[in-house]
């Protein structure tokens, strides 16, 4: 038997719920099928044991309980316990929205979670619900993060206390302050120079990159003796270029005006752009370190993740080409793209930093300039 329609005057509002419920829901109305019940219509229904079930009206917590043995002898009883007219009320699944009907409801389970609506009210289901709790979360953040807080108090269970302290932790400060004089705490731990937090952050990304050049830098050493000169020379275009743009500190700077040289948004929420082998994050890490002093700690153990490898492969490919250019000029822009800018930089969240060989390579075509644009570098 297929289960009836959703609650609700429009016929293709989209599916919800629980598989393991239909899974329940679709075994049972087999059975049901398969074995109907003996007898005539209303004689067999008005036999039908009691069952009970917990009703409740669209956007409210408050649950009531009710038995009945028929879809209509529990409308009857939901409507007059909770004072709606009876004619044009209908009955659906908490969970999901679907609307019931006198076989699908002998199918359900005892204290089955349903909706009771007057006529022209809908219902999607519980997902409604928790949209309608996002918004008054949002609304009342001061007045939720209190309530938390006295309930964390006193909470034993190790689940509901990372619930709390997570709401506690992601709602709590004020990512809206920008100077040191409005949200002190922020800044705890910083040196005193920072006066505002878009200035520490956008230090923050420039100390990333800086380390990105000691290592390009540092690599010297493993370079051809004949080649060194040329590979220093390198190190300083790239090193003008970096001081040109202050070391792309933008991309972590929320007050930055060009939205594309920013990886958050203007209020400071940064989105994991997933590992280096997929398109997204498939755990929709985000993080506001703009919130408070705990969120900006936090922050710091997301990275900048290369997707074709700094150390395995851009940086000794960069010395490979040095050494056997052969009157050639390297093509120093391509390694600084891959080495320092957002053309091969990712930022993940530290369970999507995958460290594993990415088994990428540098595009051949693009290692050297081509001759007719040749300026050797000797």
């Amino acid at each position: 038997m297929e289960r009836p329609g959703r609650a609700g005057p429009t016929p293709h509002s989209p599916q919800r719920g629980s598989i393991a419920c239909h899974l329940s829901n679709s075994v049972s109305a087999a059975t049901h099928a398969q074995h109907p019940p003996q007898g005539g219509g209303r004689a067999a229904v008005m036999a039908a044991p009691l069952r009970p079930f917990r009703l409740r009206r669209p956007g409210s917590a408050q649950k009531f309980g009710a038995a009945a043995g028929s879809l209509r002898g529990l409308l009857r009883k939901g409507c007059r316990l909770l004072q709606l007219p009876l004619a044009g009320s209908r009955l659906c699944l908490y969970e999901d929205g679907t609307e019931l009907s006198e076989p699908f409801f002998r199918t359900l389970s005892p204290h089955t979670e349903l909706v009771l609506l007057r006529p022209g009210e809908s219902w999607t289901g519980c997902c409604g619900d928790v949209e309608r709790f996002l918004v008054a979360l949002c609304s009342r953040t001061d007045a939720v993060v209190e309530a938390a807080r006295r309930l964390l108090q006193d909470e034993r269970a190790p689940r509901r206390q990372k619930l709390l302290a997570d709401l506690i932790h992601n709602m709590s400060g004020d990512s809206a302050a920008e100077r040191r004089d409005e949200d002190g705490k922020w800044f705890e731990g910083l040196e005193s120079r920072f006066k505002n937090k878009s200035s520490y952050m956008r230090y923050s990304c420039e100390s990333r990159i800086r380390s990105y050049m000691k290592e390009v830098s540092n690599f010297i050493s493993n370079v051809h003796p004949t080649a060194r000169d040329a590979y220093r020379r390198i190190l300083e275009l790239m090193s003008d270029k970096l001081k040109s743009v202050r070391y792309n500190g933008s991309y972590f700077d929320r007050t930055e005006e060009e939205a594309a040289v920013r990886l958050c948004t203007k209020e400071g929420w940064f989105s994991c752009q997933g590992p280096f082998d997929r398109d997204d994050c498939p755990c929709k890490h985000s993080i506001n370190p703009y919130t408070n002093r705990e969120s900006r700690i936090l922050f710091s153990t997301w990275n900048l993740d290369h997707i074709i490898e700094k150390k395995r492969s851009v940086v000794p490919e960069l010395a490979e080409a040095v050494k056997t250019r052969d009157g050639r000029e390297v093509n120093w822009e391509y390694f600084y793209q891959l080495l320092f800018t957002v053309d091969n930089l990712k930022l993940v969240h530290i369970a999507c930093h995958k460290k594993t060989n990415h088994n990428l390579s540098c595009d051949k075509t693009k290692i050297y300039r081509k001759r007719k644009q040749s300026r050797e570098i000797s």
